[in-house]
């Protein structure tokens, strides 16, 4: 079934501005059942968990609550759900934990594709460990990550694969499932960064292959809440530095510190939301999950498809990566402006966008533009609509041409 565009928009406050929020591939704005569920929380009154309070117990259910919510939207266990404030902060405490098995002789592998979350805590976690750090590399200018090139970077050696399921800028979407059944071959494990693909369609942690899968609550119109997901079994294996006061218990031994509780209950909120997109959809909440993200995947596809045609029509826009699957992202430059003038010229007609490397750190260099200021960032979501994309279009013909 297509989105009720009109009927998803009114449910975000912040559209009411009369902006084109095209920012999303930073952050998503937040729908009003989402704003409730955190007033709610605290109206009600929270306190630290496990405690013999009724405002402790409720902390405890708001916890399980984002836990099995979080476990729906990617297919994961409840009990393998780590929270914490963000992905990076989550894959430096994973690196850490993870690397205290590795030594010389041991190897790594990131990619060129990826944010720099998913590159950064892993190379300097193997650097401390002594481990080879080896590099997929992008094809140029395409922006894609050959999957066949991991059958020779990966080996008996290997003790770790990261990769995005999304590249952040481009949308570049590589084959993930084939690249971690190479990892799975050797014994290695796969850490696949879903920040960016979450928001896009229907994920299954198991299908891709993935033996931990991060995502950011913020990116698929929740709150600033991080979470990364993998088998409790898994978990087990894995000592992450802790206080000694604090419980040893799965996943809780990954979470330190108090937990920003509200914000959970916001978390399970935003799931529920996207359950709903698609009216029609029925059945427990992964299934209408999977309903729901599908509808959100077509709707954005067409959506993207309508921009893509339209930058290309525009002689002074030149495109960055051309992708064959990608999700509802466009990276372009604009001749005779660099990108944060671009980006303020947009922001001066009230549409929002990103301009800079991204934190795609590598990627823009392969690309040869990160010492240029890299490229402007026009991410879709479900809640854009048409005007938004023509307003962005019309904005960028009324550009000054130099």
């Amino acid at each position: 079934m297509s989105l009720d565009i009109e009927r998803v928009r009114a449910l975000y406050p912040a559209l009411s501005d009369g902006y084109a929020w095209l920012d999303a591939a930073a952050g998503t704005q937040v729908p009003q059942p989402v704003i409730d569920a955190i007033a709610a929380a605290y109206s009600a009154g929270i306190g630290n968990t496990h405690g013999a309070f009724p405002g402790s117990a409720r902390s405890d259910a708001i916890v399980t609550r984002a836990r099995a919510a979080v476990a729906d939207l990617v297919g994961g266990d409840p009990a393998g759900v780590v929270l914490g404030p963000n992905m990076t902060t989550l894959t430096y405490r994973f690196a850490y934990a993870l690397a205290k098995g590795w030594g010389p002789g041991d190897e790594i592998v990131v990619s060129r594709l990826d944010h720099d979350a998913n590159v950064r805590p892993w190379v300097q976690a193997a650097e401390r460990a002594g481990a080879r750090v080896r590099w997929a590399e992008v094809e140029v200018p395409d922006g894609e990550l050959p999957a066949g090139q991991y059958d020779e970077l990966v080996t008996e050696r290997t003790r770790l694969v990261a990769v995005t399921a999304a590249s952040n800028i481009l949308g570049t979407m590589p084959d993930v499932p084939r690249i971690t059944a190479r990892a799975r071959a050797v014994g290695a494990l796969s850490y696949v960064d879903g920040v960016h693909a979450t928001p896009h369609g229907p994920i299954d942690m198991a299908a891709l292959g993935a033996d931990f899968y991060a995502t950011s609550a913020y990116k698929w119109s929740g709150p600033h809440i991080g979470a990364v997901v993998a088998r409790p079994a898994l978990l087990e294996t894995l000592r992450p530095d802790k206080l000694a006061s604090s419980p040893s218990e799965v996943p809780d031994r990954f979470e330190t510190g108090t937990a920003p509780f509200a914000d959970l209950a916001g978390v399970a909120a935003a799931v529920d939301h996207l359950a709903d997109l698609d009216p029609a959809a029925t059945g427990t909440r992964r299934e209408r999950l999977l309903a729901s993200m599908t509808a959100v995947e077509a709707y954005e596809q067409a959506e993207l498809t309508h921009l893509l045609k339209g930058l290309s029509s525009l002689p002074h826009v030149s495109l960055v990566g051309s992708p064959r699957r990608r999700t509802a992202t466009a990276y372009f430059t604009v001749s005779g402006h660099t990108p944060r003038e671009v980006a303020e010229h947009l922001a001066a007609n009230r549409v929002n966008v990103w301009d800079g490397h991204c934190y795609a750190w590598e990627l823009t260099r392969a690309l040869g533009i990160r010492d240029e200021g890299s490229a402007v960032r026009a991410g879709l979501v479900h809640y854009n609509s048409r005007a938004d994309v023509d307003r962005l279009l019309n904005a960028l013909e009324d550009l000054p041409r130099r």
